[in-house]
């Protein structure tokens, strides 16, 4: 007689992918004759970490080269460390205040009241992208009005350095196990540890076996992280990059911010369709997520880009 992970086996389709047996930390270091426990350094940190420097060489490579914006370039290299810093800042607190206000206060409110402090503790999870994109772009027009740079042109390096971060990011969260999709009987279909292990992060992950916990009725679901990964990371970056260094696209200032919006919101949009919803979120219409919402703004936004960089001349050099 079969037990029940043999039976849950054979409802597998033949064809699904193995989940990777990989850690969620790269390395992870035993601190406690510091009396600190052990230290993990995660593939999600890294993917933050790497993200960030990536961008800033990207963004150097690009201010280095003036005629690539039509003989001036925006950001001196002091502006750009700058800059930096206050995007890091917009990212933290707009991706965790955006979670507060678009899935915490309107469907979790009872873990608020009953603990006011949860707002603060990013390290127990929940980052919302759109509250980061919101988050840089007022980091970006503060800066913008105090150094006297233009912004649209500031916002074209961040359009076209950001996606890096969010391809890693998006890898990130597929090493995880976590923002997987729904289910599927596709060849491209995964089986994803889905146990739960009190007080763990990713929730699947046992840290003190060093093991991920299954249920034993996992069925086949999307890699919807890698299709992210793709279509919100290194598909604006790539088109960012080829209109950047072939076509003259920072000439048109505001071109690539709104292309970046348009494309990351397309990409989204298709994506939720593969991506399993949060659970908590409720009250909406069947055919719309609170993913696909929230990239109204920025298909709005980015139309208003790209149609007011597209009827206005390009930057001529001096």
């Amino acid at each position: 007689m079969l037990d029940m992970m043999s039976f849950a086996a054979t409802l597998l389709p033949a064809a699904a992918l193995t989940f990777p047996d990989v850690s969620p930390a790269l390395v992870s270091i035993d601190l406690g004759f510091l009396g600190l426990g052990k230290f993990h350094l995660r593939w999600y940190a890294l993917g933050y970490m790497a993200g960030i420097a990536l961008a800033w060489w990207y963004a150097s490579a690009m201010i280095r080269r003036p005629r690539l914006f039509g003989g001036t370039s925006p950001l001196t290299k002091d502006q750009l460390d700058d800059i930096m810093f206050w995007i890091i800042v917009g990212i933290i607190l707009g991706g965790r205040f955006g979670y507060v206000l678009f899935y915490m206060v309107p469907y979790q409110f009872d873990v608020i009241a009953a603990n006011p402090l949860t707002i603060f503790k990013i390290w127990d999870g929940g980052m919302a992208f759109h509250g980061g994109i919101l988050g840089v772009t007022i980091a970006l027009i503060l800066f913008a009005r105090r150094r006297k740079v233009s912004l649209l042109s500031i916002g074209d390096i961040a359009g076209v350095v950001a996606p890096i971060g969010i391809g890693l990011v998006r890898l990130a969260n597929f090493v995880n196990a976590e923002l997987y999709g729904r289910h599927t009987d596709a060849p491209i279909g995964m089986v994803f540890p889905e146990g739960y292990v009190r007080g763990s992060t990713p929730p699947a992950y046992n840290w003190e076996t060093g093991e991920w916990v299954s249920t034993g009725f996992e069925t086949a679901r999307h890699p919807s992280q890698l299709y992210e990964s793709v279509l919100e990371g290194w598909l604006p970056l790539i088109v960012g990059s080829i209109l950047i260094w072939r076509f003259g696209a920072l000439k048109r200032p505001g071109l690539i911010a709104g292309l970046f919006l348009l494309i990351y919101a397309t990409g989204r949009t298709i994506v939720e369709n593969f991506r399993l919803p949060d659970s908590f979120v409720e009250g909406l219409p069947d055919w719309i997520t609170m993913g696909q919402l929230l990239s109204i703004p920025m298909w709005i936004g980015g139309a208003w880009l790209v149609w007011n960089a597209l009827k206005t001349k390009p930057v001529a050099a001096d």
